[in-house]
């Protein structure tokens, strides 16, 4: 018999908050806008479920290709491979 499961399964550690940033989300990551073109890092909001990505894909950085709906598309490399994301605004931190 096959099992399935989420792919939220086994990001205790990686997914886990620092005490000091516990508590309600930050309305301004919530609301926060890209344009195509603007570099960003892949950080997982972990209280907020929608919009996330596969936890391999936990830090990398990519490039913002276009929106869809409240979402962003977002190309990052993996392997020699290019993947199109699609990522909530809360997920993702501007790369400096």
């Amino acid at each position: 018999m096959q099992h399935h499961h989420s792919f939220g399964r086994g990001t205790r550690q990686k997914f886990k908050k620092n005490h000091r940033t516990k508590g309600k989300i930050s309305i301004r990551n919530f609301f926060q806008e890209f344009k195509e073109g603007d570099k960003v890092v892949l950080k997982v909001e972990p209280s907020y479920h929608k919009g996330r990505y596969y936890p391999r894909f936990h830090g990398k950085t990519g490039t913002v290709f276009g929106k869809t709906g409240d979402c962003f598309k977002v190309i990052i490399k993996d392997g020699r491979k290019d993947k199109m994301l699609i990522v909530h605004p809360v997920h993702l931190k501007r790369y400096e």
